[in-house]
């Protein structure tokens, strides 16, 4: 569908948008190096709506109110639905029409004006539904709420509409039509969250928050205070054993549903992007589980040698099961 935005605002959105990339996704942006054309720029147009979104709430720990960042999140919801004006049949649905929840012209909005028509014109482009993007703003209203996940059941949703959605948007931009390819498309995202999650504790903790499960800290013999001592001890090496059982069955789910892109070169960037993600895992165990002393991350040099097998073999950088992958739940005897 053709956007009625003025093209040189669109391209100016785009560039911007591949600016924000570069200097806050590194490994996304390498990754995107094997796309091409319009599906690269939906890419970073997608990326950029993300980051904005997530710099918004980061705002709320340096000072700005959670009722005004509800606020502002209430309006974005609205700008999104501007967007399925001329796409109804696309908006989520259990929702008013996209008609009744547009924002006024004057409302204060988190995106600049070129980046949010770069949004509209790869959504109309690729015809991507409303849903994701109404779900990541749920998503980043939890973190205005909550500061701790007693369960996996609790965390898992939370990953799920901040970063398994992310995967929904840009399964069309890839060549993804097949309904199959969405829950594979939502693992990866699922996956890379809980990567995020157990490099960052020491970064979350510092800012008041932990999405380690509580309940699952405990069955290991570990609390809050745990985390706040640093100590890495037996008790916290098994806990990180488990965590990282579980993300690499999401990252294997995942590899099952790339097949379904049809895209030029969207399975090697998936693999790509996945393999990179996936071997932050792999430097956390390197470093005897350490996560609190430094921050685990894949230098250039591995990046190239996964983008070379990514090319050569990509089946080996982001490997499927050849059974179905059951994610790890802790065992009912240990819950309570």
């Amino acid at each position: 569908m053709k956007s009625h935005e003025d093209p040189f605002l669109v391209g100016r959105g785009y560039r911007r948008a591949k600016q924000v990339t570069r200097q806050h996704a590194k490994s996304f942006f390498f990754a995107s190096y094997l796309l091409f054309g319009a599906r690269r720029k939906a890419a970073f147009a997608l990326y950029a709506f993300c980051r904005r979104l997530d710099d918004m709430v980061d705002e709320g720990s340096q000072g700005v109110a959670p009722v005004d960042l509800k606020v502002r999140l209430d309006r974005a919801r609205q700008m999104v639905a501007e967007v399925y004006l001329p796409m109804p049949e696309l908006a989520a649905p259990g929702l008013d029409s996209p008609a009744e929840r547009l924002m006024s012209a004057q409302a204060q909005s988190p995106w600049e004006p070129a980046e949010f028509a770069a949004l509209k014109h790869c959504i109309h482009r690729f015809r991507i539904p409303e849903q994701p993007f109404q779900d990541l703003i749920s998503g980043m209203e939890m973190d205005l709420t909550k500061s701790r996940y007693a369960t996996f059941e609790e965390l898992d949703l939370y990953c799920y509409r901040v970063a398994g959605v992310v995967g929904l948007m840009l399964t069309p931009v890839l060549g993804g039509s097949e309904v199959r390819a969405i829950a594979h498309a939502a693992d990866l995202g699922r996956a890379m969250q809980l990567t995020n999650i157990l490099r960052d504790v020491r970064e979350d903790l510092g800012r008041g928050r932990v999405y380690l499960p509580l309940e699952e800290l405990k069955a290991f013999g570990l609390g809050v205070e745990d985390l706040a001592r640093a100590q890495v001890d037996e008790r916290w090496r098994e806990f990180m054993r488990f965590q990282i059982r579980r993300a690499r069955a999401y990252y294997a789910r995942a590899a099952a549903g790339v097949h379904f892109l049809q895209a030029f070169g969207s399975q090697r960037m998936v693999r790509l992007m996945g393999g990179i993600y996936g071997d932050i895992l792999r430097v956390i165990e390197e470093r005897d589980y350490d996560v609190f002393t430094g921050r685990a991350w894949v230098p250039g040099r591995r990046k190239l040698a996964l983008a070379a097998a990514a090319m050569a073999r990509p089946e080996a950088v982001l490997p499927a099961s050849q059974s179905e992958v059951s994610v790890p739940l802790l065992p009912t005897g240990t819950r309570g």
